[in-house]
């Protein structure tokens, strides 16, 4: 399956580099062109977590693996409170006590769960419009609570059994349960809450690669431990390729369900663009979050639940995992899309006095 994919990847950077070269006639030379140029703001996102990793999982050590021993949770699941492209699979693999688990941890947890905590909630609360910001939220705890059927599947298919995959989730679980509650309760001392928590990981970010680029350029380490920047570039590098095949494969899929997706959206109660909307979730959040002004409330909360196990699936998170362990690759995409799939459903089941 893994080399179907790669095959499927590499096509779509042969027609994205031809429409290049033809002046972007099909649309499809600029979206190879945009999976280049990502590069640069995912290494300012990316680069100085992973080079800061291997300090911060000696630091986090001596706190967060006696916790979680007493629980009898492995410490690699404290990984999983970060994105997978930002630190959560290079911290879960170093505090793992199984590899297996740390894998887990890195790539599935972590592109959910983590993904969610860090980067959609406190983008998209930045992004949205404040009166469209409760719908958002809404949609946000139809996706927490969808959640555990993405990861148990995922774990599944890892080689965990399901009462293994909710016992090693259950900090997770216990957390978005509190996410869920305040997101109903104190919405708004909530979303104040993440934009300070995204502040703080900026800043994290943006001095490991500070402390990385003296590194390199002197030769001298201010915080031994430290990954060389070299090798954080080659990890960035590594999903660029994958993005380079990747967004114009999303592009072609997504024109080919235009109309499929107008005669959906009739029988949904939905405007077409909602569905559009998801499906662009699936490359990225951000595409997502900048049509909330154009689609209709049920798709608001729709796309939202969407978003917690769905995002970038098909462009960085896929990318990640086939550029570290391509093997966990059918984990990862079973876990986001089935997560995703149960979130729909749900919120359309309870949506439906809002169509």
């Amino acid at each position: 399956m893994n080399q179907i994919l790669m095959i499927v990847m590499a096509a779509g950077a042969v027609l994205g580099g031809i429409d290049r070269l033809r002046g972007n006639a099909w649309g499809l030379g600029h979206k190879f062109e945009s999976g280049f140029m990502l590069m640069g703001s995912m290494a300012l996102s990316m680069v100085g977590m992973i080079c800061l990793t291997p300090v911060l999982s000696q630091v986090l050590g001596y706190v967060i693996v006696p916790l979680y021993r007493l629980l009898g949770v492995d410490p690699a699941m404290f990984g999983s409170l970060l994105a997978i492209d930002m630190g959560g699979y290079q911290l879960a693999k170093d505090l793992a006590q199984l590899p297996l688990l740390g894998s887990y941890a890195g790539l599935v947890a972590s592109s959910i769960f983590g993904c969610t905590l860090v980067f959609t909630i406190p983008v998209g609360m930045g992004m949205i419009p404040k009166a469209d910001r409760p719908l958002f939220a809404q949609g946000i705890m139809l996706g927490l609570a969808a959640m555990p059927v993405g990861l148990v599947i995922g774990g599944l298919l890892c080689g965990l059994s399901p009462l293994a995959c909710l016992h090693q989730n259950l900090p997770i679980l216990v957390l978005a349960l509190l996410l869920l509650l305040g997101l109903w309760k104190i919405p708004n001392q909530l979303i104040k809450g993440f934009c300070l928590l995204a502040e703080g990981i900026r800043w994290l970010v943006t001095l490991g690669l500070v402390l990385a680029a003296v590194a390199s350029m002197t030769g001298w380490n201010p915080v031994p431990g430290m990954a060389p920047i070299e090798d954080a570039l080659a990890t960035v590098a590594s999903i660029s390729v994958v993005l380079l095949g990747s967004l114009p494969v999303a592009e072609l899929v997504r024109r080919l369900l235009s109309r499929p997706f107008t005669r959906l959206g009739h029988r949904l109660r939905m405007k077409p663009q909602s569905l559009t909307a998801m499906l662009v979730g699936l490359v990225s959040a951000l595409p997502t979050l900048a049509m909330y002004p154009d689609i209709d409330a049920r798709g608001k909360i729709t796309a939202g639940a969407f978003l917690v196990s769905g995002t970038s699936l098909l462009a960085a998170h896929m990318a990640f995992t086939m550029s570290t362990e391509p093997g966990m690759l059918p984990a990862v995409m079973a876990a986001k899309l089935s997560g995703a799939l149960a979130a729909v459903l749900l919120a359309l089941c309870l949506t439906r006095k809002t169509a």
